[in-house]
């Protein structure tokens, strides 16, 4: 008997809370192999993973399949680059909200349905709401960086979602996170060498990999597949509370009465679109 689908929303939320509590790691070791050399490892260490993992049949592949995922790796490296330099002296939960705002962006842009512009706008009020309550003491470039993040995440939800309809399971993650290692290469060796001095830096770089990376990704790409990027770049609104609380229970940064009120906002404009979704033959059909 087939088992069940995990529902896609539920593998968005996994990804959402793997991807944070990577994050909150990854910036523990930016003093030792810095954001750019933490940003290769990671790239690289999943690259190879997934490689191994799936081993992907390349010789079969389109033209447009190759073009999807050396596209997707180019959003990737700088959605991964840019995001770390920003997160060198913007706090993990602000950042997020920032960068949140790429997202929220293509959703108003794909958005169709009314009940669609009122849960965008709920989530918006949260983010505006939670990025002011430390009282704009963000650095304004950490700020600038965050959201050219941002925008890099937006591709990265388009992209992911063409190759997932052109590249069967997770296998062409590997060619896209090669090609982002590659490109973040020149900005992250001379970090990134810092592991042959100390060998143990590679445990916290491999936990980043596996959760920032290859676990996220792997339930994004497969999530994007029976959902429309509308319905996935809203569910993501609950990106700055994962942040907050991992920033939290691994940075101690602590959350204060403005920032609870945020979070409760954008979890009802995701908890609100998850129930408006379309059914499963309505999103496929968006993907088409």
């Amino acid at each position: 008997m087939k088992r069940p689908d995990v529902p896609a929303p539920l593998l968005v939320l996994l990804s959402i809370t793997s991807v944070q509590f990577g994050s909150a790691i990854a910036r523990t070791l930016f003093d030792d192999l810095g954001a750019a050399g933490v940003t290769l490892l990671r790239l690289a260490i999943a690259a190879l993973v997934i490689a191994v993992a799936t081993r992907p049949r390349l010789r079969g592949w389109s033209a447009a399949a190759w073009r999807s995922a050396a596209l997707l790796g180019v959003v990737m490296a700088g959605m991964n680059l840019v995001f770390y330099l920003a997160l060198r002296t913007v706090p993990l939960g602000i950042a997020v909200t920032v960068e949140f705002l790429g997202p929220l962006l293509l959703t108003l842009v794909q958005t169709r349905r009314v009940l669609d512009l009122f849960w965008a706008l709920l989530a918006a009020a949260g983010v505006v709401l939670l990025g002011s309550a430390n009282g704009g003491a963000a650095p304004i470039g950490g700020l600038i960086l965050a959201f050219v993040a941002g925008l890099c995440w937006a591709g990265y939800i388009v992209f992911s979602a063409k190759l997932g309809g052109l590249v069967p399971g997770t296998g062409g993650l590997t060619i896209s996170l090669a090609v982002a290692a590659v490109l973040v290469l020149p900005f992250g060796a001379g970090g990134a060498s810092a592991v042959a001095h100390d060998p143990a830096l590679l445990i916290g770089a491999t936990a980043v990999a596996l959760l920032s990376s290859v676990v996220s990704y792997g339930l994004e790409i497969n999530a994007l597949r029976r959902i429309p990027t509308r319905v996935f770049g809203i569910l993501m609104s609950l990106e700055p509370a994962a942040a907050a609380i991992a920033g939290l229970l691994l940075l101690g940064q602590r959350l204060t009465g403005l920032e609870m009120l945020a979070l409760v906002l954008v979890m009802a404009a995701s908890a609100g679109v998850t129930l408006a979704a379309p059914r499963p033959a309505e999103a496929v059909a968006e993907h088409v």
